[in-house]
């Protein structure tokens, strides 16, 4: 990152200082070891600062930051920085800058909770898994280094709280959106089970095509992305198979309910034929 010739305002710790450039708005610079011996004044020299500097920018971010700040270990800092430069190098993409407080406040209290003895524990691990495939098992190896820098063992339900800040962060989606999201397909998913009767195997790949086609259908519907499905193979679907038809009508309910948006008719479609093959089977 080419930085300008930035003058520093105030030093946070080591790792992070207030800066401005001439009269541009005030930025927070986050690096390892970028304040180190500085004071208010001094210059920044981009040919002097770490290799990965991240710039915070949004008034209401850097408001957030200062004050976690305050309360979280200044080494600790450091470690969640390289850990979004690892996010950031290992998928290729720019990170939303929230990450810096989300995730760090996130692992920070996690720990807490975890030296005070408190049960971390997450009911939709597996659904985290088949949904985010990649951001999890991304998540799997912070949560080694977690294991190999700081000698925290981070329980298994951490890994998908871990994979759900990267997705949001990633794909640039609040985090509350992403969770929200997951929610909406919980409910469904129980739905299912009761309409038609069945407990499903979550490790099945039948399992995961169904939840990875309602993480789409969601995001779909919240987007306003509309899908065409044939009235012939609709009807066809209606006449063969009128359990799973009228269930799919009950879960496009729900995605209207919680997500306050109409849902295309092709949507019921779709449901259906995943709702068939889980019978089938």
């Amino acid at each position: 990152m080419t930085l300008p010739m930035y003058t520093i305002k105030k030093v946070l710790n080591n790792s992070v200082v207030i800066c401005q450039h001439d009269t541009d708005p005030e930025v927070i610079l986050l690096g390892k070891g970028i304040g180190f011996g500085k004071k208010p004044g001094d210059l920044v020299d981009p040919a002097s600062v770490p290799e990965k500097v991240y710039q915070l920018t949004d008034k209401e971010e850097q408001s957030q930051y200062q004050e976690l700040v305050k309360h979280v270990d200044e080494d600790f800092i450091a470690f969640m920085q390289e850990i979004v430069c690892f996010i950031e190098t290992s998928t290729g993409k720019k990170v939303d800058e929230h990450i810096h407080i989300g995730l760090t406040d996130h692992l920070f209290f996690t720990m807490k909770r975890i030296e005070q003895g408190m049960e971390v524990t997450n009911p939709f691990l597996l659904e985290t898994e088949s949904l985010y495939p990649n951001e999890f098992a991304l998540a799997e190896r912070i949560v080694d280094m977690f294991h190999e820098r700081l000698n925290v063992l981070l329980p298994d339900a951490e890994t998908g709280f871990i994979a759900l800040h990267i997705h949001s962060a990633t794909t640039f989606k609040n985090v509350l959106e992403v969770n929200r999201h997951n929610q909406i397909i919980g409910q469904i998913v129980q739905t299912i089970e009761s309409h038609l009767n069945v407990k499903m195997d979550r490790t099945s790949l039948d399992y995961k095509r169904l939840l990875r086609h309602l993480r789409y259908a969601v995001e779909r519907v919240a987007t306003g992305e509309t899908v065409e499905a044939p009235q012939k193979i609709e009807k066809v679907l209606r006449d063969e198979y009128p359990l799973c038809y009228s269930t799919a009508w009950e879960l496009i309910g729900i995605m209207e309910r919680e997500l306050k948006r109409p849902v295309p008719r092709g949507e019921a479609t779709y449901l259906t034929m995943h709702l068939q093959r889980l019978t089938s089977r």
